[in-house]
Parts: C-alpha cells; structure tokens; sequence
C-alpha cells in the first residue's frame, strides 16, 4: 500500500526491490523442490543398481558407500547449487546461461573422482551414472528457473 508523505511524494515499497525479493524466493523454491527430488532418484538409482549386484566398494579405504551417502552428497550439491544460481541471478546479466556453463563444468569436474577410485568397472560405471542423474535434474530447472525470471 502506498501513502503520501508530507513533500507530496509517493512513498511504497520500491518495486524493483519488491520483484528482486519474489524472485530469490521463487528460485530457491524451485531449487529445493528440485534438490528433493534429485535426492530421491539419485538413492533409488544407487538402490536399483545395489539390488543388481553393484557393491559400491571403494578400494581407496576399503569402505563401501552408503545409500545414505549418496543421499546426503546429492543434497548437499544441489544446494551449492542453488547458491551458485542465486549468485549469478544476482550479479549476472545473463544467469541461466552462465549457470548451464557453470554447473555443466562442475558436472564434468565431478566425474574424475569415480574414474580414479580404483573401483571395479560396474561400480564405476554407476556412479558416473549417478553423478548425472541429479545434474539431469537440477540443471535444466534451476536454468528454466532463471530464465522466466529474468524475463
């Protein structure tokens, strides 16, 4: 609601400042909404590919990697991120576009490490697997996200 004050001057809420706010607040919406799901398909592929035999033992250590693991990385990922795509909303002419770049670099980044595990190859195979599945989920809704609203 505006009101007049006594100059004579409109005073409300700045309107840029208003649609900035609605904005940040619709992206980390989304974002989340996507992280949980990312979450979900990621722990039932790793869950799916454990019941076929895959043993997700990672000779570096000797450990095998929880399905609880892959639950608590891949959410912990997709909120850095909705951080990165919050950041570039903010400072960023173009953000959809310098996210894709962004995330789909990191996405490649983060391949490495499977392939040097020393894993055997199915368990190698699958997590490069679930490496890009949550991307395929997080990537093309936080790009959508920021694209509607920076329109």
């Amino acid at each position: 609601m505006n009101s007049m004050n006594d100059t004579g001057v409109v005073v409300g809420p700045a309107s840029g400042q208003t649609s900035h706010t609605h904005r940040l607040r619709g992206l980390v919406g989304t974002g989340f909404i996507a992280a949980l799901a990312a979450v979900v398909v990621t722990t039932l592929a790793a869950a799916l590919a454990q019941a076929v035999g895959v043993d997700f033992e990672v000779p570096d250590g000797g450990e095998t990697i929880p399905l609880s693991g892959f639950a608590v990385v891949t959410g912990f990922f997709s909120v850095v991120g909705i951080v990165i795509a919050l950041a570039l909303l903010r400072w960023s002419a173009r953000p959809a576009e310098r996210f894709v770049w962004t995330a789909v670099s990191l996405t490649a980044i983060s391949l490495v490490p499977p392939l040097l595990s020393g894993a055997n190859t199915a368990t190698t195979v699958v997590l490069l697997g679930l490496h890009l599945v949550p991307a395929t989920v997080m990537i093309p809704t936080l790009a959508r996200s920021l694209r509607t609203r920076t329109d």
